[in-house]
């Protein structure tokens, strides 16, 4: 359990990979897709990517010649438990997770919540 919760933490550390998580929220993606908003090589996002599907939080399908990416969200429910085991936080709402991620960086507008007053 340690390992893989060190290798989502890690993989959520950097913020070009939640950027990628994020993108990926609305639908899965070529690569080629998820590499155009980047100043980057197409290498460097590929390894990005890599981390991502490492740590389960993506995972990575060849179609024809394309290679596409999808969001595994169910990878974050080990370190949501982990966390929830402190007390300290709630369990993860992946509706508000969406929320806050397209919130934080910008990528197009917040999903309203019909429950929040």
């Amino acid at each position: 359990m340690t390992d893989t919760l060190s290798a989502v933490f890690a993989a959520l550390a950097d913020p070009t990979r939640r950027r990628i998580l994020a993108m990926l929220l609305e639908d899965d993606m070529a690569v080629t897709d998820v590499a155009d908003p980047f100043e980057m090589s197409l290498a460097a996002v590929s390894k990005h990517l890599a981390i991502l599907a490492a740590a389960g939080l993506i995972s990575q399908e060849k179609r024809g010649r394309v290679k596409w990416c999808k969001l595994e969200p169910d990878a974050l429910r080990e370190a949501s438990v982990w966390m929830v085991g402190f007390g300290l936080v709630e369990p993860v709402n992946l509706d508000a997770f969406e929320r806050f991620l397209a919130e934080e960086l910008g990528t197009g507008p917040a999903i309203q919540d019909q429950d929040r007053v």
